[in-house]
């Protein structure tokens, strides 16, 4: 074998080795990111969860909104690619206990028995205007001494939150996605599709609770939102006594 061939062989051997070596750290680096991704949705391989729908407020049937139905979809895209499963429930058809499977709940607690139910037990600090008739606080967000009211189509609110209720790091959370309006939890799942690696890079696989803003529905739809502030320890603090309260209207 002479010089050039043997130069061209180490290089094709050189070349191999180089795109081995990169496949596998390419490989490791997605696989240690996805084993993150399922960490903090508590959604490891061929796990199943589920998808708690509400119905539209007033109606008798299971009426889903049209924008609940795509925050179901992006929570669904969101539970496919950490390789788990998804099992659509009614809010008052479900019945399992807290932590068994990752629960994601979709809608306020005058549409969503469930969502009234672990707002009532794990958020006490929290209070929803659940009243039909209209006025300024139909629909409001009372959080510690703050009221939050919306400004349909203008600013809305939505509560985002990942809980465990204090079981540890093997309990599988409950994601909830409490909003004025519908339109507002599909806001609150995009947000989560868009920055879970933030959050739990920041929040671990603690609980938290996050009060967000949609700005402008009515022109950007549910792509444009801001984080208000984490609420977090106002959410499961005993409700306080009334008292002066300030209300937050779109400027």
């Amino acid at each position: 074998m002479n010089d050039d061939v043997r130069n061209i062989v180490l290089g094709v051997v050189a070349a191999g080795i180089s795109a081995a070596l990169g496949w596998l750290a390419r490989t490791y680096l997605w696989k240690r990111k996805l084993r993150r991704k399922q960490a903090f949705f508590g959604l490891p391989d061929n796990s199943e969860s589920l998808l708690v729908v509400n119905r539209e407020a007033g109606g008798p049937e299971l009426t889903v909104m049209r924008h609940d139905v795509f925050a179901l979809l992006e929570l669904s895209a969101l539970i496919k690619d950490c390789g788990a499963h998804a099992q659509v429930v009614a809010h008052d058809a479900a019945q399992q206990g807290f932590g068994e499977r990752t629960e994601f709940c979709v809608g306020g607690p005058a549409s969503n028995r469930r969502m009234a139910a672990h707002m009532a037990s794990l958020l006490p600090g929290i209070r929803v205007n659940t009243e039909p008739e209209p006025g300024p606080d139909r629909g409001a967000f009372q959080i510690g001494s703050e009221r939050y009211r919306m400004d349909g189509g203008k600013t809305e609110y939505v509560l985002l939150a990942r809980l465990t209720a204090g079981q540890g790091e093997r309990a599988r959370p409950v994601f909830l996605f409490c909003g004025q309006r519908a339109i507002t939890n599909q806001a609150a799942t995009r947000y989560l599709a868009r920055h879970h690696e933030r959050l739990a890079r920041k929040h671990g696989q603690n609980s938290f609770v996050l009060l967000l803003k949609v700005v402008n529905s009515q022109a950007y739809g549910p792509d444009v939102v801001e984080l208000v502030a984490d609420v977090t320890r106002a959410a499961q603090a005993p409700a306080p006594v009334p008292e002066a309260r300030t209300s937050h209207r779109a400027k």
